[in-house]
């Protein structure tokens, strides 16, 4: 029988945030695969657990992630982590979930530290919807066409990004987006010198512009105004309920209907749904 992988959340800063499950899971696992085992292995020595550990990082998804899923298939149960974070969120675990899916292989998520969720929920923005934008590409020509596609995005959008390209990056969401949208810079979550930063575009490159960025990045940019919707004709109406009535609703049932979506005159729609008749 298969073995389990436990995707396994580690603190993004204060090792408080180190549940009861994450402990006992990393305790029971038959081997754990880090994308640096150095940092993990600081994780477990304050648990005072031993585990055996293998490598699973950007780089070596290729080779690493078979042999992974290898020991999985032989029954062996494998707890992966982050150096921070939830695994497998914008992170290459994404990948070792998919080769697990495709296997039949359980896939099991421990709750616990995720930065863009703790950092929507202080940014003071709407957070009803939202979508995450991870990383921006360093290529130009990639990252122009990816703000590009985002410019009428009306949800509230998340980005992650390291300080020595912290001010690059607001440049370019200035450009793209305006200097009054407002963003939300959240940096070193959980930790001793968090900050949370509501501004708007242009204040924040003139700030940091000024000031060296420290620490890991991340931004909640508020997404753009509503477009609002074409009014609607008259005549644009009348078809409308020409075509409810012609599908069996009653005209005067078809033009409160048309008026109730659209906002236009019932009378007046009532007498030219009925002229046309």
């Amino acid at each position: 029988m298969a073995g389990t992988l436990y995707l396994v959340p580690t603190p993004i800063g204060n090792l408080g945030d180190l549940s009861q499950r994450i402990i006992d899971t990393l305790a029971q696992a038959d081997f754990i695969a880090a994308e640096d085992t150095r940092v993990s292995l600081k994780i477990l020595n304050h648990l005072s657990i031993k585990k055996p550990m293998v490598s699973y990082y950007r780089h070596n998804t290729e080779t690493s992630g078979p042999a992974i899923l290898s020991r999985l298939l032989a029954g062996e149960s494998c707890a992966l982590v982050t150096d921070a974070g939830t695994p497998a969120i914008s992170d290459p675990g994404e990948e070792l979930v998919a080769l697990c899916a495709q296997a039949g292989v359980d896939v099991v998520a421990i709750p616990g530290p995720c930065a863009l969720v703790t950092a929507l929920a202080v940014s003071g923005l709407p957070t009803g919807r939202f979508t995450f934008e991870g990383f921006l590409a360093m290529n130009k020509k990639n990252r122009r066409r990816h703000l590009d596609s985002l410019i009428c995005e009306e949800r509230t959008m998340i980005f992650y990004e390291a300080p020595h390209k912290l001010l690059s990056t607001l440049k370019d969401l200035r450009d793209t987006f305006g200097a009054e949208r407002r963003i939300s810079l959240c940096r070193e979550l959980t930790k001793r010198h968090e900050e949370v930063r509501r501004t708007t575009l242009g204040e924040a490159v003139d700030w940091y512009e000024e000031n060296q960025p420290k620490g890991e990045f991340v931004l909640i940019v508020e997404g753009a105004e509503p477009a609002e919707e074409e009014p609607i004709s008259l005549e644009e109406g009348v078809r409308r309920a020409r075509e409810l009535y012609a599908s069996g609703v009653r005209m005067k049932d078809a033009v409160k209907q048309v008026a109730k979506e659209t906002g236009l005159p019932k009378n007046e729609l009532y007498q030219l749904s009925v002229t046309k008749e």
